[in-house]
């Protein structure tokens, strides 16, 4: 069924142009002719509002990073400091996220990986000192460029079956789905002292409470509405209106700060902040191995690879598919550039110890706006590098304001995928189901991948079609597989 034929693939696509606004049959001039604009059938005002609208939705991790790697200690007792964290954290967003744009040509942002982050604050640092740990990050990089320079990376990505490739679409779709419920507060995690198996509640004690809370319901509502009539910019409309809403409640009602999460929507005192450079090049490439040894060290960097090998794997896949940009096989042109950019932002990460940076699923954020094209990355990345002077003004955007974009587009990545997967195949259909529901379910686009990639191997098998299973998909199960039995052998 082409994408003309169906209700709900034309309901996802950007808003066709007025008039005036005729899109030309060729090239109009050397940026459009650079970035593809009009091949894609994009435009450079949905570029502009897509790389907007990207941004927005990853602006906490300017707030976040800094905060995670901020609050652990390494094994003598030092902390790094919260200024120059953001700084590393701006700086490297912006580089691999302009780079990504320019190298690559895809709408794909970067910044520092949450979960990644968290292994090098809470596993790493506290066995070595912060310039070691950094430098694992860095050789996991370096391992991963290699990867991308052998032309392994991208078989194992073109290994993966259409089917299995629609599975992790909708799992990331699930998946940001939860991330904006949760960060918005609509959604909490239930304390363990309630003593329950129950891990999520509605708001706050089961009831939805709060000025907060309110402005991320009326957001959803008004970019669900402004989708449907198919307004240009709905989902960037929608977060500037309810951050503008957001600043009025918290200046009338006089909320505390905390109310609203990491980011306050208010009108910072000082809307000025110099950047501290003091982490850049702080890093020491094999001096964790000395702490720990040889193969404790290798393990580190395997956990840290991993992570972010697959993770910017599944979001490739997602962004590049929701942007229309894949081919009749789900694979994406000239994606060995996209995977050379992501290895160089993991290393690149550990370079300035902001932690891995890697490709961000918020990315859809602006591909829900249009964005085709890596112009939508030229706003974003230049946004980010705004940031490293503007940081009290880019972060004053609150989550319940931009969160509601990823339940949108969340749907759309659903709509589009979920009638691509063969469900009357089991080796396909299981597979594809398990991905699509351990990604939200462990809060971890890598165990997705990895729980579907070994399920989809044994059930090949077991139905007697092993030899359909590429050789590139038994080696990368076999290696999650490991990664999974590692606690109960002693490895961790």
């Amino acid at each position: 069924m082409s994408p003309a034929s169906s209700p709900v693939d034309a309901a996802e696509q950007p808003p066709a142009p007025e008039p005036s606004q005729a899109q030309p049959t060729g090239p109009v001039n050397g940026l459009d002719r650079f970035f593809k604009i009009t091949e894609r059938g994009s435009t450079v005002g949905r570029e502009l509002r897509g790389g907007l609208a990207t941004f927005f939705a990853m602006a906490y991790i300017i707030v976040l990073n800094p905060i995670i790697l901020g609050s652990a200690k390494d094994m003598y007792g030092h902390q790094l400091d919260n200024g120059q964290l953001v700084t590393a954290t701006v700086l490297t967003a912006a580089l691999s996220t302009l780079l990504m744009g320019v190298i690559g040509n895809v709408p794909i942002a970067l910044a520092a990986g949450l979960g990644v982050n968290t292994v090098v604050a809470l596993q790493l640092a506290p066995q070595m000192s912060w310039p070691d740990a950094m430098g694992m990050v860095v050789l996991a990089g370096v391992i991963v460029m290699l990867m991308v320079a052998t032309g392994l990376r991208e078989r194992v990505m073109n290994a993966v079956p259409l089917g299995l490739r629609k599975g992790i679409a909708i799992g990331i779709g699930l998946f940001i789905m939860l991330i904006g419920l949760v960060d918005s507060g609509f959604v909490t995690r239930m304390p363990d002292a309630a003593h329950t198996t129950v891990p999520l509640q509605l708001g706050t004690g089961g009831h939805l409470t709060g000025w907060p809370v309110l402005v991320f319901i009326l957001g959803v509502l008004l970019t669900m509405a402004l989708l449907t009539r198919k307004v240009p910019g709905a989902i960037l409309i929608s977060m500037v209106v309810m951050t503008v809403i957001a600043m009025i409640i918290h200046a009338v009602a006089g909320l505390d700060p905390k109310a609203w999460g990491l980011t306050t929507p208010q009108w910072p005192g000082n809307p000025v902040a110099l950047p501290d450079f003091g982490l850049v090049g702080k890093v020491s490439l094999f001096g964790g191995f000395e702490k720990v040894g040889i193969l404790t060290g290798a393990l580190f960097v395997f956990s840290v690879l991993l992570s972010c090998f697959f993770d910017a794997m599944g979001t490739i896949l997602a962004v590049g598919d929701e942007a229309k940009l894949t081919d009749a096989q789900g694979n994406l042109p000239g994606v060995n550039k996209v995977l050379l950019v992501d290895g160089l932002a993991v290393a690149a990460g550990g370079g300035t110890s902001s932690s891995a940076t890697t490709c961000f699923v918020e990315s859809t954020a602006g591909v829900g706006e249009g964005a085709r094209t890596g112009l939508a990355n030229m706003v974003t990345g230049g946004l980010f590098a705004v940031g490293l002077f503007l940081t009290p003004i880019v972060t004053m955007v609150p989550s319940q304001a931009a969160t509601p974009a990823l339940l949108a587009v969340g749907f759309m990545i659903l709509a589009g995928s979920v009638k691509a997967i063969d469900w009357s195949d089991y080796t396909i259909a299981i597979p594809a189901f398990l991905t699509m529901l351990m990604m939200p379910f462990t809060y971890s686009i890598t165990n997705g991948i990895g729980i579907g990639f070994v399920t989809f191997c044994v059930l090949r098998l077991a139905a007697g079609r092993g030899r359909e299973v590429p050789i590139a998909m038994y080696a990368v199960s076999a290696v999650f597989a490991f990664y999974y039995l590692m606690p109960a052998l002693g490895l961790t």
